[in-house]
Parts: structure tokens; sequence; C-alpha cells
């Protein structure tokens, strides 16, 4: 009896204590492609924590991988909040995992840069343009244009990622092609670029190549602004960031919520604090300019360029520029490589 009296408390305990361990449960959200070390996001979960109460745990999916889980699990969805390369976010919300929601701050995020429901919308992006070891260049002039690049001056002193299979590479074709008058329709000023470019024999890597600007062994690399800031203030080096003068492109990132989350109201509470004061502050000390202009603090602004040279960094149809790629690779490899 005494026995059974205990197997019974024992029940009774462990049934309470899952009903108390349910409040704490339900404050739990799953992001699909939230890495601790990329943007950033550690910190970004750890504040999410503090001041909504909802944890997170860290994903280390990439975009792609986000997204094939996103599908697999379309019927019976795991994640409640998504975060993809803007050009992913397209895929989702054509197959129908994701959802629309307006988030905290939706008046402030561009035209451009959302969904106009919400199915996706941007949370903070990276501007394309040329990341300048100083030093590296020996006395050259920093190139200020897609036109000095072209120099001879510049011969092997140029990289910049293999855009037929490096989005970033893709990033910087598409940006030069609509900075030289170019479309997603008509990529020809852009193969024209880089066929003449090929004269000042470029060094063309497939992966990132952060590490090789800051040695010198890439004087000036096509890259990302936050990349370059990183360098300049993170890593001390002597880097500069050029947006060109023809101008370039802006690319986001972007947040979702999943269709038919788990728990779409902590989803909810998670997105308002990343599109907050504070979790757009969060992205900006990490160099990613934060999609609401307003939220920036004053002395990270300091860090970048003014406002008037961001001017020439554009949006471009994003779906379209996901479309058009193959196409431009298959020309890329054939005209040009």
């Amino acid at each position: 009896m005494s026995s059974l009296f205990n197997r019974i408390a024992r029940a009774s305990v462990l049934a309470i204590g899952l009903t108390a361990g349910g409040g704490a449960l339900a404050q739990n959200a799953i992001c699909y492609n939230c890495p601790t070390e990329w943007a950033d996001w550690g910190t970004q979960l750890r504040a999410i924590k503090d001041k909504t109460g909802v944890n997170i745990p860290a994903d280390n999916k990439n975009s792609g991988q986000a997204l094939a889980q996103l599908v697999a699990e379309k019927s019976n969805p795991v994640a409640d909040i998504v975060y993809l390369g803007v050009s992913f976010a397209f895929q989702a919300q054509k197959v129908g995992v994701v959802a629309p929601y307006q988030p905290a701050g939706w008046d402030d995020i561009p035209d451009g840069l959302k969904d106009p429901a919400g199915n996706w919308f941007t949370t903070h992006s990276g501007t394309m343009g040329f990341m300048v070891n100083v030093d590296a260049l020996h006395g050259k002039p920093i190139p200020k244009s897609w036109a000095d690049l072209l120099k001879p001056e510049y011969k092997g002193l140029i990289g910049y990622l293999d855009p037929s299979s490096a989005f970033a590479g893709y990033v910087g074709a598409v940006a030069a092609n609509q900075a030289l008058g170019g479309t997603l329709e008509n990529f020809q000023p852009g193969i024209d670029y880089f066929k003449a470019l090929q004269e000042n024999e470029p060094i063309v890597p497939k992966q990132t190549s952060y590490a090789r600007v800051l040695s010198g062994e890439i004087a000036i690399l096509l890259d990302y602004d936050f990349n370059a800031y990183r360098a300049k203030y993170k890593d001390k080096a002597n880097v500069a960031f050029v947006i060109p003068e023809e101008g370039t492109i802006v690319v986001p990132y972007v947040m979702s919520l999943v269709a038919n989350a788990p728990h779409p109201d902590n989803a909810k509470k998670a997105l308002d604090f990343v599109m907050s004061d504070e979790g757009q502050a969060i992205w900006a000390r990490a160099y990613l300019r934060p999609v609401r202009a307003s939220a920036m603090p004053k002395d990270v602004e300091a860090q970048f360029l003014p406002a008037s040279e961001y001017a020439r960094a554009k949006t471009v149809n994003y779906n379209t520029m996901a479309e058009v790629q193959r196409s431009f690779s298959d020309r890329y490899l054939k005209e040009v490589r």
C-alpha cells in the first residue's frame, strides 16, 4: 500500500511539474537559420530572452537548408520564425511555408524591402562595394568607381568572388551591371565589364576572402560594407569601404513568421523585438545596416559612410534577381571565364 501511495505521489508531483513547466515551455520558440556566429545572432537571441521572456535556441542551418526543412515539415511545422537571404524568401512564400505578419516598425521599412502583406520583411541589409586594404595599394589611389578598376595601375590587385558559384559574387555582378546601365533582363553591360576586367588579372576565389584582404594578398575586393567595417573597427586594419560613383545595390536579409507556427504569439514577440530600436541596434553593432534608419545608434552611424554615399545604393527586384541567376552564371562561364 505504501509502495502504491509513493507511486501515486510521484505521479502527482510529475503532473504538477509538467503543468508548472507548461508556462515556461510556452515561452519557447524555434527559429531556423539563426546561428550565433553570423550577424551577432548570439547577442540578439540573448536579448530576445531577456526582454520578452521568449527562449530561442541557436540554429546553424543556412537559408537553403532552412527552406528545405520548412517544406519537409509543412504539414506539421516545427519552426516558428525563419531568417533568410531575400531570394529564398520568395521561394518560401511561393510554396506557402510562411505567413503574413507586419511587425513593430512596419511603416519604417522602405517599399521594396518587404512583401506588401508581410510574408517577409527586411531586418537588416548589406551594401556591395569595394573593400580596400589601403596599405596593399602601395601608394596608389583608392578606387572610387567601377571604371577605376579597369585602370592598368590596379592590375593584379583586384579580387571578386566567382559569380557563377558564390552568391556574393553574383551580387557584385548584378551591382556592376545595374550601375553600368544594364537591367536584370539585360546583363550585357555586366558581361562586357567582367570581360574587360580580365585584363587586370583579377583573383577570383569561390569562397569568402576576408582574410586574404587583411593579409594584403587581395588589395581590392568586391564585398559587403559590413565586412569592411568589421576589418576597420574590430580588426583595426587599414581598410576603406567604397560605394562606387556609378552606384551599387543593397542586399536584404529578411525574416518571416512560419505558416501554422506552433508558437505564433511567442514568434510575434520575437519578431517585434528584432524590429524594435534595441533589436535593430544589435544588428547595427555587427555593422549590418538596420532596415529602420531611425534605429541606427549615433555612435555606430558615425562609423558608416555618410547617408549621401549610401544614396547610390539601390534596391532591385530580388525575385527577378533570383530567377535570372542561373542564366547569368551560364553566360559568365561561357563568355568570361
